[in-house]
């Protein structure tokens, strides 16, 4: 058994070198805790699988930002009444748009409207910089000419205006928490998550040390009697589930395991969403082993962006 504190990790330096493919490679491990068999080329078959098996959630893990040249508004037409979840579009001037949204978002807008010239024109650009998120979709080989779509550099979305910014510019975070904040976290939408999965970890191996790993439960002090009912519940949790690991797969092993199981989720979500997160979960009113690690986080994205999470944090009761 092993007691450890929440913590976590903002993970923006895929998206500041644009590496966009290491990134979806990266959250997507994190379900099998297979990290170790990342490679430097390890990212496109990774891929490549995970869209043919159909868990295209995992490609949710990255932010595309698009200005979009439309001189005529009826080229929109089609988007807008199709606009999936996890898309955001602004209008910058008359014939100008900014587009954003995850490769799920855009694979989904492909699908479903295979000839509208403003889709094609999106999928050909994202196809030119990441092949691999899209080569297995059939659209319309021509293009409008009056439409001119190029897919942003990541400092020209760090450029943008506070109101552009916020709405267009996700961050990811790789959050080490017990599973009962999880069940709290996933609700916030729209976001999108990827978690350590249960079914698939088997803790009695050797690369999870052959022990359950539990989060230190902030409602009670150790030494206390209370720690240490807490700390025999677990210890024995931890024995019934390597005994049924003997003869039971994870999945069936995993039913006995409590909220205080130390879980490992990777949120992408953009500022918008995490301000308001922010603002919900590190309340006094908040769960309070969710205000924990809320409030380990917050200042950290306040340092990062100032301007969006500054007002948040001083508002926060400490």
């Amino acid at each position: 058994m092993k007691v450890i504190y929440p913590s976590f990790k903002i993970l923006d330096e895929y998206f500041q070198k644009g590496k966009v493919l290491e990134q979806i490679e990266r959250c997507g491990r994190v379900c099998y805790k297979s990290e170790d068999k990342i490679t430097e080329e390890s990212a496109i078959p990774f891929i490549k699988g995970i869209i043919k098996r159909g868990h295209e959630s995992v490609i949710e893990m990255a932010n595309l930002v698009m200005e979009v040249e439309a001189p005529q508004e009826r080229l929109f037409k089609d988007f807008f009444i199709h606009i999936p979840r996890f898309c955001q579009a602004s209008r910058l001037t008359e014939n100008l748009y900014l587009i954003s949204g995850n490769p799920r978002s855009f694979r989904d807008l492909a699908r479903r409207l295979p000839n509208a010239p403003l889709i094609c024109a999106i999928k050909s650009e994202l196809q030119r910089h990441y092949p691999v998120l899209f080569e297995d979709l059939e659209t319309a080989s021509q293009t409008d000419s009056k439409l001119k779509v190029r897919l942003l550099l990541p400092k020209e979305v760090d450029n943008l205006e506070t109101s552009l910014l916020v709405k267009h510019r996700c961050l990811l975070t790789h959050i080490i928490v017990n599973r009962a904040v999880t069940h709290e976290l996933v609700r916030h939408r729209v976001a999108s998550y990827l978690q350590e999965s249960q079914r698939y970890c088997r803790y009695g191996e050797e690369k999870f040390g052959g022990q359950v790993t539990f989060i230190r439960p902030c409602f009670f002090d150790e030494g206390t009697p209370q720690y240490e009912l807490w700390e025999r519940a677990m210890k024995e949790t931890e024995a019934i589930y390597l005994e049924l690991l003997k003869n039971s797969s994870p999945q069936a092993a995993r039913t006995v395991l409590p909220n205080s199981c130390k879980t490992e989720i990777m949120v992408h979500a953009t500022l918008e969403e995490w301000q308001h997160i922010f603002r919900l979960r590190a309340s006094k009113a908040a769960d309070p082993s969710m205000r924990e690690i809320m409030l380990m986080m917050l200042p950290e994205f306040a340092k990062k962006f100032p301007k969006v999470f500054e007002d948040i944090l001083k508002s926060v009761d400490q």
